[in-house]
This record gives structure tokens, C-alpha cells and sequence, in this order.
């Protein structure tokens, strides 16, 4: 998944506004406690990254 298309859905998921607060300064455990940012940064696969935003926020099944 190109990051790009990991911010479309941030933003479609949880607003333009909201998402860009949660990449920041929501920390995930399955991250290995990294924020979203970080995880990127980091070189974690944007896909891998997305699963665990909707685990973390429980985002249903058909938006994921």
C-alpha cells in the first residue's frame, strides 16, 4: 500500500483533522509502541500499519 492511499483512509476513516492527531501522538502497542508517524518513519509497511489502526479503533471489517 503506498502512503498516500494509508492517508486517504486516515482521513476517509477519521477526518482530515483527526487523523492527523492520531499519526502524531497515538501511540499503538501493535506498533511497537509507535505513533503512525513513527511507524512510517521507521519502515513499517504502510498496510501492516493500517491492520493495526483498525484493531486499535475497532474499525469494521468491510472499511479495512
Amino acid at each position: 500500500m503506498r502512503i498516500t492511499v494509508f492517508r486517504r483512509l486516515m482521513a476517509e476513516e477519521f477526518g482530515p483533522g483527526r487523523a492527523q492527531v492520531l499519526a502524531r501522538d497515538h501511540v499503538i502497542s501493535g506498533l511497537g509502541g509507535r505513533t503512525v508517524d513513527q511507524a512510517l518513519t521507521a519502515g513499517i509497511p504502510a498496510k501492516e500499519i493500517w491492520r493495526e489502526v483498525c484493531d486499535a479503533f475497532d474499525v469494521p471489517f468491510e472499511r479495512r
